[in-house]
């Protein structure tokens, strides 16, 4: 992520191996709905051809012949592509929206029922409950979104035209579809329960299908490895992917928020990498004046935006950013999982930011719009791609800018006033 004042927020995940931006220029030139970026043969015609290359990668000609031969291509993933960068948020509006009054309540739910299996992936891989609960909610929402229509699709079609019709990224696709073919034909799903994002990301934690093969983790012994139903399985893969592929290191903290004196923000140059006692002999302290808990680990420095909190960060921020390369990201991961062990929100504020609404004035604020005739797709007091569309509408119609479609509690405190 850039060290800018309006940061970067888009998420483009290293699991799923391609960047969304260079994606979203590609499809957003295609001409219709219904057609390929780039159409050399009819999709008919490039399945029998596709039909070589996945054998030879070790897909068996009946699982190929059965699956590809019924396929029909999700030509709407193009869109769907090119429609990324609708919104854009500042970071307190990220971060916000993200660590939520919900994910935090639910979270701590969830960290009472699954307590025993956490106990066992904390003991196995040394990964902290609280950041695998953290990816959890803000990946599916503890599963809520796993099999929702609204937001989920079958994965075989929509990975089918992307490796049919997206050739910039031919080769990343076709090894994706291949991928969950394999899944298919090793018996651990069925096309018709792979169901999961535009870019084929799926399960309690989203993982690509290259993930789930070669991360995943039998933790239920039941022969089979899943994203989907029991969590056993996608929890415990997600901590061995970070382990893995993140270098997540046992017993160390992801880092904390800091102070830093006046004039040495300089020092944020996130390459340098002292411990926290040489932090703070440069003047680097915690908010509150706490102690660090261990002063030996090396961290370096990060300030995202001008005027706003600091943050020593080390490496088991890298790890989650190994899961998502965006610095918002891996913030709101670890931020929420310190929330949800229960820890306070940060105690320097983000230029500009408002408080994190509750769920009782986000159900507020959704019933407000609704009477006002602007679809929220419901009062849960969680906010969706409806939600933030219906504000959008709202601040458009009434001449509100910036239209970023952020439902906050100032857009709170108008909607009363105009009652």
């Amino acid at each position: 992520m850039r060290n800018a004042a309006v940061p970067e927020v888009k998420t483009p995940a290293n699991r799923r191996a391609f960047l969304l931006g260079s994606v979203a220029t590609t499809l957003a030139l295609v001409s219709g709905p219904a057609r390929a970026q780039s159409t050399r043969m009819p999709f008919e015609q490039w399945v029998n051809a596709f039909r070589a290359k996945a054998v030879a990668r070790g897909v068996s000609e009946e699982t190929y012949n059965r699956v590809m031969g019924a396929v029909k291509p999700d030509t709407g993933v193009y869109a769907l592509v090119a429609r990324q960068d609708e919104f854009a948020e500042q970071l307190w509006q990220y971060l916000n929206r993200r660590v939520s009054d919900w994910r935090i309540t639910t979270g701590k739910e969830r960290a009472k029922q699954y307590g025993a299996l956490l106990d066992r992936i904390e003991q196995d891989y040394g990964v902290d409950r609280y950041i695998l609960l953290a990816l959890w909610g803000i990946e599916s929402g503890y599963g809520d979104v796993v099999a929702n229509p609204q937001y989920m699709r079958p994965v075989i079609p929509a990975l089918a035209a992307l490796a049919w019709g997206e050739p910039r990224r031919r080769a990343y696709w076709e090894q994706e579809l291949i991928n969950a073919l394999t899944i298919i034909d090793r018996g651990w799903s069925t096309p018709e329960d792979m169901i999961g994002s535009w870019a084929g990301a799926m399960g309690h934690t989203q993982w690509m299908p290259e993930v789930w093969l070669h991360m995943g983790v039998d933790y239920d012994h039941n022969g089979r490895i899943t994203p989907f139903g029991d969590p056993q399985d996608a929890l415990a893969g997600t901590a061995r992917y970070l382990v893995e592929r993140g270098g997540y290191r046992r017993g160390e903290t992801w880092g904390c928020e800091v102070r830093v004196p006046d004039g040495r923000e300089r020092m944020a140059d996130r390459k340098t990498w002292r411990t926290y006692a040489q932090w703070q002999d440069l003047g680097v302290v915690r908010p509150d004046g706490s102690a660090f808990p261990h002063p030996t680990d090396r961290v370096r420095l990060a300030l995202p935006v001008r005027g706003g909190p600091g943050f020593l960060i080390g490496q088991n921020f890298s790890a989650v950013m190994s899961y998502n390369p965006a610095f918002s990201y891996a913030l709101a991961i670890v931020h929420l999982a310190d929330r949800i062990r229960g820890d306070g929100p940060f105690v320097q504020p983000f230029p500009g930011s408002e408080p994190t609404p509750t769920i009782t004035e986000l159900q507020e604020l959704q019933r407000r719009l609704t009477a006002l005739g602007f679809d929220t797709g419901g009062t849960d007091g969680r906010v969706g791609r409806a939600t933030m569309q219906a504000v959008r509408n709202y601040q458009l119609k009434f001449g509100i800018t910036p239209a970023d479609g952020y439902a906050g509690v100032g857009l709170l405190a108008r909607l009363r006033a105009a009652s």
